[in-house]
Parts: C-alpha cells; structure tokens; sequence
C-alpha cells in the first residue's frame, strides 16, 4: 500500500491473523518430535539409539518447515501488492489457513510412517491443495498490481512462483506412486525445480519485453 493511501483496516487485520496463523502451525512441528524418556545416568548408546529413531521427525520438520516457509513467503508478498481488501479475499485465505493449520498432523503422520505409500500420499496430496489455494489468493491479491505497469512485473513473478508451488506439489504427489519406496519423499525435489523454473521464464519475459512495455524501475 503506498503512503498516501489511508490505512485498509480489514486487510491488514486479514494479514495479521494470517500471520499468526503461519507462525503458529510452524512452532507446532516441533511438537510432533518427541523427547527421548531415558532414566537417569543412561548409557551413550541408549540415548544415541532413541535419538536415531527420531531421525523421521526430524527429517518430516525440516520439510514441512520449508514447504510452510515457502507458502508464507508468497503470501507476503502477494498481500505486499494488495492495495486494498476485497471479500473475495476471505474465503480463500480462510480455506488455505485452514490447511496450512492441518501441516503439523500430516507432518506427524508421514515421519511416523516415512516412505510408505499413504502417508506420503497423504502428505504430498495436501500439499497439493494448499498450494492451489495459496495461487488463487496470490491471484486475486496481485488483481490490481498486475494491471499497474510499475507493479506488473513484480504480480507476474509472485503469481508464477505460486504456481511453480503447486506444480511442484502435484509432480511430488505423481511421484510418490512411482518412485521406489525408500525415496518416495525425494519428489519433494521437483518444488524449488518447477519455482524457478517459472520464476526464470517470467523475468526473461519481463527482459524480454519492448522498452515501453516495461514497467518502470
């Protein structure tokens, strides 16, 4: 919002609780990793033994620590060009709160199950939806950027990144029936693959694009 325009109380109270919502499912991963009950005076071996069997935890922390990251990063930055609030904002916010609320359950339920057919399934398939979610909010956000020549570009960049998430997400969720089992989880690779991907292609647009199309610097 530029500084001549009046403070959008609904969209800022949207991005806040927003935000809070973000910050919340993403401290909630950690729980899901629990601490190792040994008495007191425990062997070495014995405590490097339950810390190896957390090893899926931790493995299912990082990548829901990164795919939460990733999808709060866009949302900033969608709502960064948001130049007022619009009701057709509500629903969709509300719908990809919801699911980036359920990332701490399907996190537990893949590292308790690392591998296996449905949980990654699982994992992968809601991933997938939140992704969609989060493109179309990053759309309608972007409405107005994107028919501003200053903005056009920086709505453009935003709104393929959204979608390299959700490819990304849906090749993840392809792969997790085709790929053998103990690296079913790998397709999580194909994310930063499709987001820069298309995050290249649009700025060689922008590059490519005559002088007086370009929006100014």
């Amino acid at each position: 919002m530029s500084k001549d325009q009046s403070t959008d109380h609904p969209l800022e109270r949207l991005v806040f609780f927003s935000d809070a919502v973000f910050a919340i499912a993403i401290t909630l991963l950690v729980i899901e990793i629990e601490v190792p009950d040994l008495p007191k005076g425990a062997p070495v071996e014995e405590f490097l033994h339950e810390l190896g069997g957390l090893i899926p935890s931790f493995v299912g922390f990082l990548m829901s620590f990164a795919v939460i990251a990733a999808f709060w990063v866009t949302h900033h930055q969608a709502f960064a060009l948001a130049s007022r609030f619009s009701l057709r904002m509500l629903p969709w916010n509300l719908f990809l709160l919801g699911m980036i609320a359920l990332m701490p359950w399907v996190t537990g339920f893949l590292s308790s199950n690392l591998n296996q057919l449905v949980p990654t399934a699982v994992y992968f398939g809601a991933f997938t939806v939140t992704a969609l979610l989060n493109a179309r909010l990053a759309f309608i956000a972007t409405e107005i950027a994107a028919a501003d020549p200053d903005q056009a570009a920086a709505a453009r960049l935003i709104r393929m990144r959204c979608i390299g998430l959700a490819a990304g997400a849906a090749t993840a969720l392809a792969a997790s029936f085709l790929l053998p089992e103990n690296i079913r989880f790998m397709g999580l690779l194909a994310v930063p693959f499709w987001t820069r991907l298309l995050a290249r292609g649009a700025r060689s647009a922008r590059a490519s694009a005559p002088a007086e199309e370009r929006p100014a610097e």
